[in-house]
């Protein structure tokens, strides 16, 4: 029996989870709510993360332009997607939640602009 502990980061309460792995069977403890319970047994199984970023921005009022993912990235794809984010340039104007990056790494998560920006 194994025992994690991991703080919950599905809603601002923040609860302190205890997630216990008994022959592939979990049990999560501390939860507020349904989703705390949810979110333990994933981040055991397999963490994901949104990314956020910025990109390089051409003819803007700015050199970078800020980006997230549209969804949950797998963490263990997380640095090499953070290799492709880092390349990827993006000229203005640029509306916010343009595409970005279309299915970054196949993952069927897009990376979109954070914000609106006009050109030059």
């Amino acid at each position: 029996m194994n025992i994690i502990e991991k703080q919950c980061k599905v809603c601002p309460v923040g609860c302190n989870l205890k997630i216990t792995n008994d022959n592939n069977e979990y049990f999560v403890e501390g939860n507020r709510c349904n989703r705390g319970e949810e979110y333990g047994i994933k981040e055991i199984i397999e963490p994901s993360r949104i990314l956020t970023s910025r990109v390089l921005l051409k003819n803007g009022p700015m050199s970078r332009l800020p980006v997230k993912t549209t969804d949950i990235i797998p963490e263990r794809l997380v640095e090499q997607c953070m290799e492709i984010i880092k390349i990827a340039e993006v000229s203005a104007p640029v509306e916010k939640g343009d595409i970005i990056i279309k299915n970054i790494l196949n993952t069927g998560v897009d990376v979109v602009a954070a914000r609106k920006v006009n050109s030059l």
